[in-house]
């Protein structure tokens, strides 16, 4: 790859991230009802870009899954209770009864797009915004250093088969970027050293996200998850990373394993 084909979509990734980023954002600032209902959106268009990818060419399927995420991610977001918690796997339950490829696969990432949705709330409303905002933060970095490190540095790639572009020098640089974003947190926010190697571990889990949806895209033939993000993809692409790590942060607190406590 030449030194201009390196960066060509650099400009185009950058204004069409910091949209989604300060939206994001925005609503991690707000809280309550417009993450809620931020959350619920998210969470039908990335159910209905999987579907597609799992079943293409069966539009008006792929919507209505995506219809019943959204609403049963918003109903279980907004009434709580656990009772309501069985909307969540709903999602998944049709795209195993639906025909498609790889179905239980589809339906268990399924399940983890609903999970990482309820996570960003959770984490706002019951550990505040400096958590969700560490969270974040992790991802951020990871991306970002594993883009410039892998860009720069280039050398071996890291999961060829899965992840063709992943290089291990682009994997090792988001380790370090996330591990920044703890030693931040230690130097700043009075945090105990351990976050450092917590941010560490969470990006790593940011980044099986990440080559989770590319082996699906892959098993599906397809570069990006839809059109909807310029630069970037879909919301698949651009969160696949946010899924992992919410993910992994969630069932490391149900093992009461050591979590940062910010104030606020």
């Amino acid at each position: 790859m030449t030194g201009a084909g390196k960066w060509a979509d650099l400009r185009l990734r950058v204004l069409s991230g910091t949209v989604v980023l300060v939206l994001g954002f925005a609503a991690l600032w707000a809280g309550g009802l417009p993450l809620r209902l931020m959350a619920a959106a998210g969470a039908g268009v990335m159910i209905w870009e999987l579907a597609g990818l799992s079943a293409p060419g069966r539009p008006r399927q792929a919507l209505g899954i995506a219809a019943l995420a959204a609403l049963s991610a918003g109903l279980f977001l907004i009434m709580h209770g656990q009772f309501w918690l069985v909307l969540l796997p709903l999602p998944s339950v049709l795209l195993i009864a639906t025909r498609r490829r790889d179905r239980f696969v589809t339906a268990f990432y399924g399940g983890l797009v609903m999970l990482a949705c309820y996570a960003m709330v959770a984490f706002r409303e019951g550990y505040g915004l400096g958590f969700v905002t560490w969270v974040a933060l992790i991802v951020i970095a990871s991306d970002v250093m594993g883009y410039f490190g892998g860009r720069i540095i280039g050398g071996p790639k890291f999961w060829p088969a899965v992840s063709p572009k992943k290089t291990w020098a682009g994997t090792v640089a988001g380790w370090v970027g996330a591990a920044a974003v703890g030693l931040g947190a230690v130097i700043w926010a009075g945090q105990g050293g351990f976050v450092i190697w917590v941010s560490a571990l969470t990006a790593f889990a940011a980044q099986m996200g990440d080559i989770a949806e590319s082996a699906i895209k892959r098993r599906a033939g397809a570069k990006d998850s839809s059109r909807l993000i310029p630069g970037h993809g879909g919301f698949l692409d651009r969160f696949d990373a946010l899924i992992g790590a919410a993910v992994f942060v969630i069932f490391w607190g149900m093992a009461q394993l050591p979590l940062p406590v910010f104030g606020g």
